[in-house]
């Protein structure tokens, strides 16, 4: 493919040149046998961009391009990433997730460098988005919107497990809630909305079935060594894999179910103190935790 700015370059000749880059870059993303690019052949691809974009009218192709870049990561998305995505579920799925947010991350780097060009005066001149951003947003449209649901319930799932003395991969729940945050580009309303929330509000429920029975089996004693064990799990668990705004949120609602619990059984509870003066100084410190 010559750069010679003096040939004119037709779009379908450019475009194939530029498309056969492509096609090796998602090889190399996906493990398949094809030779890193050389310094020359990552000079030639932006190049050939370059006056694919500068030539005089009507062999300006700059919109087309434009068109092609997203193009690029519709047809990765829908032919590589989503089968094995929807092919999976629980824990199988997020490791498929993880491994795909990451190979996304690889392309989207690599070909914004490809078409930078389109950045320096396209995207400013016509105030849209930046081609990384568009990359980005892509998977968000394609990807994100559509396993968002199974990805919160298998993440709740497993913490769950957790709960229940169960070993899993905080390493994963840990990659798993960072797409979340960074799937929002710079804003927590996706990692809030579509994961914080249900994970809280399933926390409630889990704790009040819990502290229901707790409060009805145990001796005040025992309840309260409960719930304080609880606690320190809980912010042990905030610390490991979750987003440190989600802290102090979850632990208000722990504490306000096991108080809720306290509140609805006092009758039992104060029979129970009478008999466990043990039990007076824990009550306290419970109410400020």
């Amino acid at each position: 493919m010559t750069c010679d700015r003096r040939n004119i370059i037709q779009f379908d000749e450019g475009w194939n040149f530029v498309q056969k880059a492509i096609t090796k870059l998602k090889n190399i993303i996906e493990g398949l046998p094809e030779p890193q690019f050389t310094t020359e052949e990552k000079m030639m691809i932006y190049a050939t961009i370059y006056n694919m974009c500068t030539q005089k009218p009507p062999y300006d192709h700059t919109a087309r391009l434009h068109e092609k870049y997203q193009e690029s990561y519709v047809e990765y998305i829908f032919t590589t990433v989503l089968p094995p995505l929807n092919e999976k579920n629980g824990e199988l799925m997020l490791r498929e997730l993880v491994i795909r947010w990451s190979n996304h991350k690889i392309m989207v780097d690599c070909l914004s460098k490809f078409f930078h060009y389109l950045d320096r005066y396209y995207v400013v001149r016509l105030y849209i988005s930046p081609c990384k951003e568009v990359g980005l947003l892509t998977f968000r449209d394609l990807v994100y919107d559509r396993i968002k649901g199974k990805v919160r319930d298998a993440v709740i799932s497993l913490i769950n497990r957790e709960r229940e003395g169960e070993q899993i991969d905080r390493v994963l729940l840990k990659n798993v809630l960072d797409f979340f945050v960074e799937i929002g580009m710079g804003k927590m309303d996706y990692y809030e909305n579509d994961f914080e929330e249900a994970m809280i509000n399933d926390a409630a429920a889990y704790y009040s079935r819990k502290a229901s029975i707790w409060v009805l089996d145990s001796s005040c004693y025992n309840y309260m060594l409960k719930a304080h064990e609880c606690f320190r799990q809980e912010k042990d668990r905030a610390s490991c894999y979750l987003h440190p705004s989600t802290e102090t949120k979850l632990l208000e609602k722990v504490q306000q179910e096991f108080s809720s619990v306290v509140s609805g059984h006092s009758a039992q509870l104060l029979e129970k103190m009478h008999l466990e003066d043990s039990c007076d100084d824990m009550v306290d410190d419970f109410v400020v935790i």
